[in-house]
Order: structure tokens, then C-alpha cells, then sequence
């Protein structure tokens, strides 16, 4: 006990110590992402623009009719699970994808995998610029709720960075957890109503998604804030931060347990 205990203050000890590196890598990555691109970062706002569109006009003849300003409510779940999928996504390689560095000198493993995750919140707040213009051009209802996104996004970061450590630990040892991931994520925008209403889905299915999918409680609480301009459901809530910090544990102690072992596999 004493023993995890330490390794916790040593892993917070470094990260207040590294924090410039942090700051350095998420900048590098951001300035990757868009290097020689003719429209550079306006990208964050016309990708998942561009995206809306193409899933409004596929989707719309399906869900539109039992759904008020279909863009609008497509968009507030778009936005939020695209970030979670893109930034896990690249949490899984960002020990792997380091090792050359992490053999020639010490730095802490962690700061890499957390680079990835909050360079993908920047670029998610960024693309917060596009579900302006559709809330705009829809003519969408604007309230003092929307301040409160941030305790939203909050929340996803969180459990965004437990699940990146998580994965990025396992995929270390099996090469194969990109993959398997892949999979999962497919299954897992299908059984998040992103595109469709709740109540589209079976009883038994509703209660599986309200009660077992995390990324539900984020984007029916960012639906409230932003789209039904309402607080969202105090149960909801506690739902949601219980997720993150779950999730943040088991990211961190997986971590924590294994990081030792990684220069022996990478």
C-alpha cells in the first residue's frame, strides 16, 4: 500500500516538474497535424463541418422527422465522441511510437500518452467553432447553460485520460490492442444515440446504453446544456464524474503497475 502510495506522489511530483515538456509536445503535435495544409487549423472547424453535412443528409430521412434541429443534436454527439475516439485512438502508440526516445533518456512515459489527449481537446475546443455556425444557421435557442460546457468536457478529458493510459500500457505487451480497439469503438458509436433517438432503440437496449456506456452520460449532459438549453439530471452527472474518475483510476494504477517493464518491449 505504501509502496503505490509513493509511486502516486512520485507520479505527481513528475508531472508538475514536466509540465513545459507537456506543453511543448502538445504544441508539436497540433503543429504536425496541420504542417503544410493550405487552410491549417480552420480544418478543425470545416472537418467535422463538412462531416455533419455528409451524416445529416444520410441520416436524415431516418431520425429527422422525430427529431427537432437534427444538425444541431447530430453535432453535440458527433463532437464529443469523435474526440474520445480520436484521442484514444492515439494514446494506444504513444509509448510505442516514442521508444526510440525513451531508450537514449528519462522522461516520465505518461507525458507522452497525455500529450496525445490534450492536443485532441484543443483541437476538439476549436471545432466548438463549427457548432456555433450550425447553431447559427439553424436558428438554434442560445442560453446561459452553454457556459457550462466546460464541466462536460471536464469529464470526457478525464476518462479520456484514464482510457488512453489504459490502452496505451496494454498495447505495449499486445501489439494487437490497436485492433481490438478499433472494434470496440465501432460498436461503441452504434450504441451511443449519436445520429438516432434513445427511443428508437429496445427496452432492454435503452437501459444497457442509460446505465453501462459512459460516453452516454457526457453527450446527453452536453445535449441539455446546449441543445434542450436545460441543467442536465443530477444523476446524470454523478454518473458521469463516477465514470471519469473510475476510469481515471484504473488508467493510472495499469499504468503505474507496468511502466517499468515497457523498455523491455519497446
Amino acid at each position: 500500500m505504501d509502496k503505490t502510495k509513493n509511486k502516486l506522489v512520485l507520479f505527481g511530483e513528475e508531472f508538475w516538474k514536466y509540465r513545459d515538456l507537456l506543453r511543448l509536445l502538445v504544441t508539436r503535435n497540433l503543429k504536425l497535424k496541420y504542417r503544410r495544409s493550405f487552410l491549417g487549423y480552420v480544418w478543425s472547424v470545416l472537418n467535422p463541418l463538412l462531416i455533419m453535412c455528409v451524416m445529416t443528409v444520410v441520416f436524415s430521412t431516418m431520425f429527422s422527422r422525430n427529431i427537432e434541429n437534427f444538425p444541431v443534436y447530430l453535432f453535440c454527439g458527433q463532437l464529443l465522441f469523435n474526440y474520445m475516439n480520436n484521442s484514444t485512438h492515439q494514446a494506444i502508440s504513444s509509448i510505442t511510437g516514442n521508444s526510440a526516445l525513451l531508450k537514449k533518456t528519462y522522461v516520465p512515459k505518461y507525458i507522452f500518452t497525455l500529450a496525445k489527449i490534450t492536443s485532441c481537446l484543443m483541437d476538439m475546443i476549436f471545432s466548438f467553432g463549427a457548432l456555433l455556425i450550425v447553431m447559427l444557421v439553424t436558428r438554434a435557442s442560445f442560453s446561459w447553460h452553454f457556459l457550462l460546457f466546460p464541466l462536460v468536457i471536464l469529464q470526457l478529458y478525464l476518462f479520456c485520460v484514464g482510457l488512453g493510459l489504459f490502452l496505451s500500457q496494454a498495447n505495449v505487451f499486445f501489439r494487437d490492442i490497436g485492433f481490438i480497439y478499433n472494434a470496440v469503438t465501432t460498436a461503441w458509436s452504434y450504441l451511443t444515440p449519436i445520429f438516432y433517438p434513445l427511443e428508437a432503440l429496445p427496452e432492454w437496449l435503452i437501459w444497457c446504453v442509460t446505465h453501462l456506456n459512459p460516453m452516454y452520460f457526457y453527450v446527453a449532459q452536453f445535449r441539455d446544456l446546449v441543445y434542450s438549453c436545460t441543467l442536465p439530471d443530477p444523476s446524470m452527472v454523478l454518473a458521469g464524474c463516477g465514470a471519469a474518475l473510475v476510469m481515471l483510476a484504473v488508467g493510472i494504477w495499469s499504468f503505474i503497475r507496468s511502466q517499468d517493464k515497457f523498455i523491455l518491449y519497446i
